[in-house]
């Protein structure tokens, strides 16, 4: 059902218009939605969706600890890598390498399908994600830039009957606690 219709006014009551009341209804009506779906239909950015969402399901971490994050996912190894636009959803799975800055990007290469350049400089929020997806426990890191979009999101893997891999939550949980 889309977002619209789940926040239709129930007899008299006058259509909500405020963005952000409209984003806060959605996440209670549906609260495993697709954040990038509420900010599409809403109008605002994915960022100020996820800043909606109940504080126990994110923490953000400055921007500058793009590289000190970066070199602790890279030691998780096989995670998923998602790049979700309004064309695609891409995922990836792979280890994240470890990368270096130079020409202004952050380069990684490696023995990985996950590589390229990242302009890290362009990262403004990363944000440690901990919500229901589709009615599953989803765990991530995403990393938003000054739009307030998702460059990429790191994700906790699943194993085959799709629960979530202990270790990788422990580590995630680790910088939930313990990361600034």
């Amino acid at each position: 059902m889309p977002i619209s219709q789940a926040l239709a006014p129930a007899g008299q009551e006058p259509p909500v218009t405020d963005p952000m009341e409209r984003v806060r209804q959605a996440l209670a009506a549906k609260p495993d939605g697709v954040i990038e779906a509420i900010a599409r239909e809403v109008g605002v950015s994915t960022l100020a969706v996820l800043e909606a969402a109940p504080e126990e399901q994110r923490r953000f971490i400055p921007a500058e600890r793009f590289e000190a994050l970066w070199l602790e996912l890279s030691s998780w190894g096989t995670v998923l890598f998602i790049v979700h636009t309004l064309d695609i959803v891409l995922e990836c799975e792979g280890s994240l390498p470890v990368g270096s800055f130079g020409h202004g990007y952050y380069n990684i290469h490696g023995d990985s399908p996950i590589g390229g350049h990242i302009k890290a400089g362009n990262c403004t929020r990363i944000a440690l994600v901990d919500r229901q997806f589709h009615g599953r426990r989803s765990c991530s890191v995403q990393f938003f830039n000054g739009a307030g979009e998702a460059m990429f999101k790191v994700f906790v893997r699943r194993d085959e009957q799709r629960a979530l891999l202990a270790d990788q939550v422990a580590r995630f949980e680790a910088l939930q606690r313990d990361f600034v």
